[in-house]
């Protein structure tokens, strides 16, 4: 994707904008890994770039639940980051770094973008790697009050099914959404104790949004994928879901900041929740 992805005040930024401003101090590169070491990290990453494992630095060190304000501002304020920082994330796979972009916008950092194209394309393109650790110098981070309107809890979801002016949108595997895996194809398959879908849902897959590079589709693409699935904004609110929230927060972005939807948010504990929840409703 091209639109919208170099400029100032952007939610995604290209490479070549990102290049441009890895010495600036107001710009902090976070990467975000799907992995608890850092290996692949350390092989290799933009210059610059901190490195987090998304559930040590986004959840709750104990409950099912999303880091505190507090907590987040005590993390971003190791990295030298101020509530006037720039942070540019990206994810190894691109659905992690998503993920904590929807968890930074609740916990209320003003200025958090995406590399478009992530590791993927930047690595692609011949763009240098470092593999030395940065240290950064301490600053001070406020925290603010969490701003949680994107965020969707499983009473609500079941409350609103088969109502008009709702869509649900499943963007897990076509394997996951059909019932014949709790997971994606390849490996265990875990993380639920039924297969399936919630009633009502529609399925589009969410790499079906991006290019082989990781790079988003143009929004006339995407938003012609999503029309012909039924997401269309003018009809209300769009809840989306896949297994964990990473995938679902993707397209949550891509719908959100691309192509301007306004009614979207994110079920948050997804079908790792309701595949497991004694008496909620299961399709296939």
């Amino acid at each position: 994707m091209t639109t919208g992805a170099s400029g100032l005040g952007s939610r995604l930024v290209s490479a070549d904008w990102l290049a441009e401003h890895l010495g600036d101090p107001k710009v902090r590169v976070i990467e975000v890994s799907s992995a608890s070491e850092d290996t692949a990290y350390r092989e290799g990453h933009v210059p610059g770039a901190a490195w987090w494992y998304w559930k040590a630095a986004l959840w709750h060190p104990t409950d099912r639940e999303f880091t505190s304000s507090a907590a987040m501002a005590r993390r971003l304020g190791a990295l030298g980051v101020t509530a006037d920082t720039t942070v540019v994330l990206y994810g190894r796979p691109v659905q992690f770094g998503m993920y904590a972009f929807w968890t930074l916008t609740m916990c209320g950092h003003r200025d958090v973008r995406m590399l478009d194209g992530s590791i993927t394309r930047w690595k692609a393109e011949g763009r240098p790697l470092f593999q030395e650790t940065p240290v950064f110098k301490p600053a001070a981070y406020v925290p603010t009050p969490r701003e949680e309107s994107s965020r969707m809890g499983r009473d609500a979801v079941r409350a609103g099914l088969g109502k008009a002016g709702r869509v649900l949108l499943d963007v897990r595997t076509p394997e996951e959404y059909s019932g014949q895996r709790v997971t994606g194809p390849g490996g265990f398959d875990h993380g639920a104790e039924r297969a399936g879908r919630i009633p009502g849902a529609v399925h589009l897959f969410f790499r079906e949004l991006l290019n082989d590079d990781d790079t988003f589709k143009s929004p006339q693409e995407m938003g012609r994928l999503l029309r012909g699935v039924g997401v269309i904004p003018e009809a209300g609110e769009t809840v989306v879901y896949c297994r964990l929230s990473h995938r679902a927060s993707l397209a949550w972005f891509a719908m959100r900041y691309l192509l301007g939807y306004q009614e979207v948010k994110v079920y948050d504990g997804s079908w790792t929740e309701w595949g497991s929840i004694v008496g909620f409703p299961v399709e296939r």
